[in-house]
Order: structure tokens, then C-alpha cells, then sequence
């Protein structure tokens, strides 16, 4: 155990002696959404994440086509990263995660996605089944899907074809929007107007802290923005809001976006949507000013702290993200009855 794994579980502890933890609803998709939740289950015992269910490619794209479900890869990540460190919550972290290497149709399916839509088969709710592997896994969280329905993304993106460079063309589904080589101009859901899983929505009304990021820009972060109920959760909510910035732009959908850039396209989407604190990386900001500004007209404040792991890889260290969670946690006002 290090000396900063250590430090946060006395942080814990304090707070549980106090009379319990934040609240905190984690929103996003992939594996910027599962690198915060393993962060902020290191210093809360009340968190839930709200995952995007987009997802068009690979195993849950699959799934999704020819059982017509959910995509269920991005709960599957997110209940991982809430598995403990103990021996039971890595087994199971690696039994979910495990691909299947065959010739036949079992082929890249990952175990968990199977686990989760059995479960959806045999109880035909999303939510009661996703609990139920929580409790199986020991996660130390909950895991629930921003809407009930499968979607499909949309992007205006100019430039998709190489050929066109100055061409705005519509591009569908999310893989192909992830790795579009032309500039995202903006994101829509098919259908428009999803309904929210009413659980999601409650989460975010009832939270202390909602946290939004990192992640795929357009294709994990901004779709919560795009479901009316959410949106308006999120905006209406008492939480203190954290917007989390990725530690570099995404290969083909935010090429040569800067840190403050990220918040410009946000707020275009969500104009009505405030912050309290933007989080960065101070590696990953070569215009500090410029970020600090762009946060102010979203309302909020910029917070810098060393949260990239070693080694050169734009990857977050789930302590020093705990830290830096902490830290905006408890200088930035406590509003909830873990104060």
C-alpha cells in the first residue's frame, strides 16, 4: 500500500467518524469514465456513475444488433473500475474484462457484456440486473445507464473524407465518430429526445458533487448533455459541479483541440450549463490564462494538480486523481451532511 493510499483511507475514515461521505455522480463512457471512478471510490462510499449507451463497435456492438439491447461495454468498464483491491474485487475486475480468443461467433465478446444482458433477459430491467452484478462483484458503487433505450450518434463533421477537405457530412454511429480523421462540429442522438433512466436523473438531483469527464469529447462527455431529463438534472441540481479534462486530444476526434477549446464545444451544446471547478492536468495546459478564462465563462474555477500516471501515456493515476477529487471536494464548499 503506498504512502498515498494510506493518506486517502484515514480521509475516509475521518469523514465516516463525521457522520458519512460525499454524494458524487460520475457521468461519461469508456475508459476516462472507469480511470474517475476508480479514483473517487478511493474517498467516497456514496457514488454512482451514469454511463453513455452509444456504443456501436466491437463486442456491444454485437450485442447490441442482434439482441437489440443496450451496448454493454461501457457498464462493464465502469463496473469494473469500482471493483476493490482486494483479491475478490481484481479477480472479478479481470473475469468481466476477459475477451474470449476463438474462430467462431464467442470471438473478442467480453465475458461481463454476457454476464450483463443475460441478466437483462432474465429480469428485463436495467437497472435491478446492473445492481445485481454490482453485488456480485463487491463494487463499491452503482452503475446505471443514462437512458433505457440504445442510441445512436450522430456528428457533423467536415473533412471526413480526406478527399473533401472543406465537406460537412453527416457521420453515424460512434465508432465511426471516435475515429472520424475530419474536424466534429457538433453531436446529436438518434432518437432526439431520449428519455433518462428516472434513477440517473434522481442520482443527479440528490448528489453533493457531479462530475463530469474525462473522456471521448464528443462521443462520451457531451451525449449526457443531449438527453433532455439529464441535462435538465443536471443543470437544476444543488451538486457542485467538476468538469474533468482529458490529459491530451483524442486521435481523430478532438485533433488539436486545446484544454479550453474542449469547454467552448461544450458550451455550445449546453449553453445553459455552469461549472464550478474545471479540472487539468498542469502538464497538459500550455495557455493556463486562456483555460482560466474560458472556465470563467462557464462560471467556474480552474483547478491544476499532477493527475497523469508515469511514463509518458496520456493516462490518469487513480490516486493522484483521488487526491485531486479530495482537495476540490473540501475546499471548494461541502453542501451534503458528510460535512
Amino acid at each position: 500500500m503506498t504512502v498515498r493510499t494510506r493518506r486517502l483511507r484515514r480521509l475516509v475514515t475521518t469523514r465516516r467518524a463525521r457522520g458519512g461521505t460525499p454524494k458524487v455522480v460520475a457521468l461519461g463512457g469508456g475508459m476516462g469514465l472507469s480511470a474517475s471512478l476508480a479514483a473517487l471510490r478511493r474517498i467516497t462510499r456514496d457514488l454512482t456513475a451514469v454511463v453513455t449507451v452509444a456504443d456501436d463497435g466491437g463486442s456491444s456492438g454485437r450485442l447490441r444488433d442482434e439482441l437489440g439491447v443496450l451496448p454493454p461495454g461501457d457498464l462493464r468498464k465502469a463496473l469494473a473500475a469500482l471493483c476493490g483491491d482486494d483479491e475478490w474485487g481484481q479477480t472479478w475486475a479481470r473475469v468481466i474484462q476477459h475477451r474470449f480468443v476463438s474462430r467462431g461467433d464467442l470471438h473478442e465478446h467480453a465475458v461481463g457484456n454476457l454476464l450483463i444482458v443475460a441478466l437483462w433477459e432474465q429480469l428485463g430491467d436495467h437497472v435491478q440486473a446492473l445492481d445485481l452484478v454490482g453485488r456480485l462483484l463487491g463494487a463499491h458503487g452503482r452503475v446505471l445507464p443514462m437512458s433505457a433505450v440504445p442510441l445512436e450518434l450522430r456528428a457533423l463533421v467536415r473533412g471526413h473524407d480526406p478527399a473533401r477537405p472543406r465537406e460537412v457530412t453527416t457521420v453515424r454511429g460512434q465508432a465511426t465518430v471516435a475515429l472520424t480523421p475530419g474536424e466534429v462540429r457538433q453531436v446529436h442522438l438518434v432518437p432526439h429526445d431520449p428519455p433518462a433512466v428516472p434513477e440517473a436523473v434522481e442520482a443527479v438531483l440528490d448528489a453533493d458533487w457531479v462530475v463530469l469527464g474525462p473522456g471521448s469529447w464528443f462521443s462520451s462527455v457531451i451525449p449526457h448533455l443531449l438527453v433532455p431529463e439529464l441535462l435538465q438534472a443536471l443543470t437544476e441540481t444543488r451538486a457542485r459541479r467538476v468538469l474533468s479534462l482529458n490529459l491530451a486530444p483524442q486521435p481523430g476526434e478532438t485533433d488539436g483541440f486545446s484544454p479550453q477549446r474542449h469547454l467552448e464545444v461544450l458550451a455550445r451544446h449546453a449553453p445553459k450549463l455552469t461549472f464550478d471547478v474545471v479540472l487539468a492536468d498542469r502538464a497538459a495546459v500550455p495557455d493556463e490564462e486562456g483555460l482560466r478564462d474560458a472556465a470563467r465563462r462557464l462560471g467556474g474555477t480552474v483547478e491544476l494538480a499532477p493527475v497523469a500516471a508515469p511514463g509518458g501515456a496520456p493516462r490518469h493515476d487513480p490516486e493522484l486523481l483521488a487526491a485531486a477529487y479530495d482537495r476540490i471536494f473540501r475546499m471548494h464548499g461541502r453542501i451534503g451532511p458528510w460535512r
